[in-house]
């Protein structure tokens, strides 16, 4: 009982085993025949049930690992063609496939992504899009920033961006990007002589903003300001260009106001921190020109991921923005079509007798060993061995035809060298003597043959310049050396040249050519020398050998040079010691019945007293207030401000009322 136990044990066993080899050979005969019909997502779920039964079967792993590789690599070839084509509807289940069969794959994770990025970054162009319609021009950039800073090559970003650089007359400074509406409200003031306190006051009053003056900034300062039909912001930017201020946005309706200098722009002067990721340019060369350009002082490089991390301004950094854009452009590229052509004609004759060139008579031994000097006193025809060479018959004529064609298609970059060599290599063999007397040898390789070198250069009207350096060398003779080395006497044929050609236009190279005609023999002295008779009583050899090599060149551009836009090419850049742009730019303000801003009275106008600011209706026009003399004789200015009444209160079909406040300026007495 004992020992069947384990023997209905092992049979249980080996059962389960056959069963499983079974079950696994019938998975893996139908994913085979899955596989071979092109249905590898079935295909693939057989294998895996033919590995699940049979885990150590290498074959099965090994078939099961072909067969997800070809599925893969034909389901992402569809899905970033779909994406390509924008058919993100049919890609995303492609991908999701690919990751079923490999869930690792980096492939389709970063198509997924990318297909994330494109739905989001589609919705940020949409949001633009809308705001642009809407005169949102700050808006509209920030989002189409987003998009241009993951995607520098996003189509619909860059046609949108471009409208937007169009319409704006000028950049306007990174500020405005928070500024209320406040900040849009047209406005005409004239202001001779006032104080800056009261100036700021006015358009405090006007605009509904809060004004935070510095410790530093004198409010006494007087300033003198004409300005008609602009708006709250280009008041404000005047008014602190004209008096050494600068100002930082603290929310929607406050603003720091501080004096411009050095200290105080690095309290309150707020900086930004931007990555820029070239794809095209040098992050070395960017970074001097932001350098020199911007006078950006934080610039870190990174060679390794072509990186620039930039602190500054906004403002500079809008600007670094298009500099970058200008020299991240992917570089112009040709193809170098090229046919080299060698052709080799060689050229042998050899026709006449060759007589025989000399005899020469030995004294024989008369017992064929040692030659004694009896035999010489007795020499006769038996013992005088004569030696003459043969007489030739020669009447050869040698042809050789060589012909080497070369046709390479190189594609190069714009200014960068390309090489083409078609020949062989000669080791060529230096012998080094050291200063104990030892020898070194070492040994180099010469190029021998066809050796081109190219250099173009694409210009924006579509024509390439060539610098082009042709080599053809050849082995002439070779020695033998006592030591069993072999040195090579090679000829050399060199042209070098510059030319320009048009897209597609062919130049075809020749003349280089090599031609060695040499001619020798022997003849019989005298009779050798009778004309016609040479090769009668001589025999003469003439050796013909020419070479030619033909260069034709046809470049075709892949990628043009492109000049960059006018908007591109030029745009503000602030001052000498800012790049801040002067103003803000042309605001749009609505429009509305000013009346005429009130001047200055004529200096014999009585004194009248500073007015309270009061409503007056929008066809009145305000009425000129006189001048005012102070007990020191100082003039007081009256200056009347017009603001637009928003027009969500404007009841339809009338005009939009007039505001009139009316402020004495200076010290003038009270009425």
């Amino acid at each position: 009982m004992n020992n069947r136990f384990p023997r209905w044990t092992a049979a249980l066993a080996l059962s389960a085993l056959l069963l499983a080899g079974c079950a696994g050979q019938k998975a893996f005969r139908a994913g085979s025949e899955l596989a071979e019909q092109k249905q590898y997502e079935a295909a693939l779920e057989q294998y895996r049930a033919a590995l699940a039964a049979d885990p150590n079967n290498a074959e099965y792993r090994l078939t099961y690992l072909k067969a997800r590789d070809q599925a893969v690599a034909l389901w992402l070839a569809d899905a970033e063609r779909a994406q390509a084509a924008g058919r993100s509807g049919e890609a995303a289940p492609l991908f999701m496939r690919v990751l079923r069969a490999d869930e690792n794959n980096p492939r389709a994770i970063r198509g997924l992504r990318a297909m994330e990025r494109d739905n989001r970054h589609a919705q940020y162009v949409a949001e633009a899009q809308s705001a642009f319609s809407q005169g949102d021009l700050e808006g509209a950039q920030a989002r189409l920033r987003i998009v241009l800073s993951e995607n520098p090559g996003y189509p619909s970003a860059i046609e949108l961006n471009g409208q937007i650089e169009q319409r704006r007359a000028q950049p306007r400074g990174a500020s405005e990007q928070r500024l209320s509406e406040a900040f849009r409200k047209p406005i005409s003031i004239e202001f001779r002589d006032a104080q800056l306190r009261q100036v700021f006051e006015v358009i405090s009053r006007a605009s509904g903003l809060n004004f935070v003056l510095d410790r530093e900034v004198r409010g006494d300062q007087r300033t003198t300001l004409f300005l008609r039909n602009t708006t709250v912001a280009n008041a404000l930017s005047m008014t602190l260009l004209t008096n050494q201020l600068e100002q930082r946005v603290l929310d929607s309706s406050s603003v720091l106001i501080f004096p411009a200098t050095t200290q105080k722009l690095r309290d309150y002067q707020a900086l930004s921190v931007k990555t820029f990721v070239l794809a095209n340019g040098d992050a070395k060369n960017v970074a001097n020109t932001l350098r020199t350009i911007l006078k950006s002082k934080d610039i870190v490089v990174d060679d390794k991921q072509n990186m620039l991390i930039v602190r500054d301004t906004p403002e500079a950094l809008r600007m670094a923005e298009k500099l970058i854009a200008l020299h991240d452009q992917a570089p112009p590229e040709v193809m170098l079509e090229v046919e080299i052509l060698e052709v080799q004609r060689t050229r042998l004759t050899q026709l006449g007798i060759q007589y025989p060139g000399k005899a020469s008579l030995t004294p024989l031994a008369s017992d064929g060993k040692t030659l004694t000097l009896n035999d010489l006193l007795h020499l006769n025809g038996d013992s005088i061995g004569a030696t003459i060479d043969p007489l030739v018959i020669n009447a050869n004529r040698t042809v050789s035809d060589v012909r080497v064609l070369a046709n390479p298609r190189i594609r190069v970059l714009n200014r960068e060298k390309a090489k083409i060599v078609v020949g062989q290599k000669v080791p060529n063999l230096t012998n080094t003597a050291t200063s104990t007397g030892f020898v070194a040898g070492s040994v180099t390789y010469l190029d021998v043959g066809l050796k081109l070198e190219v250099e173009p250069t694409v210009s924006p009207d579509g024509e390439v310049t060539i610098k082009m350096a042709l080599e053809v060398s050849n082995i002439i003779d070779r020695t033998q050396q006592k030591d069993g080395t072999t040195l090579y006497q090679l000829g050399t044929r060199n042209a070098d040249t510059m030319l320009r050609l048009h897209d597609g236009e062919n130049q075809v190279l020749a003349g280089l050519i090599n031609d060695s005609q040499t001619s020798g023999g022997s003849r019989i002295p005298g009779l050798g020398d009778i004309p016609g008779l040479d090769r009668v009583f001589g025999s003469k050899t003439d050796d013909s050998q020419q070479s030619e090599v033909v260069l034709s060149i046809t470049p075709h551009i892949v990628r043009p040079a492109s000049r960059p836009q006018a908007r591109d090419a030029e745009f503000e850049a602030g001052t000498e010691g800012s790049v801040k742009p002067l103003g803000f730019g042309d605001i749009p303000a609505t429009p509305a019945n000013n009346g005429p801003v009130v001047p200055p009275p004529p200096p014999s106008a009585p004194a009248a007293p500073a007015a309270t600011p009061t409503p007056a209706p929008a066809a009145t026009a305000p009425a000129a207030a006189p001048n005012a003399r102070s007990g020191d004789g100082r003039l007081a200015l009256r200056s009347s401000l017009m603001l637009a009444a928003p027009p969500a209160i404007t009841p339809a079909g009338t005009e939009p009322p007039v505001r009139e406040y009316r402020f004495a300026l200076g010290n003038a007495p009270a009425p």
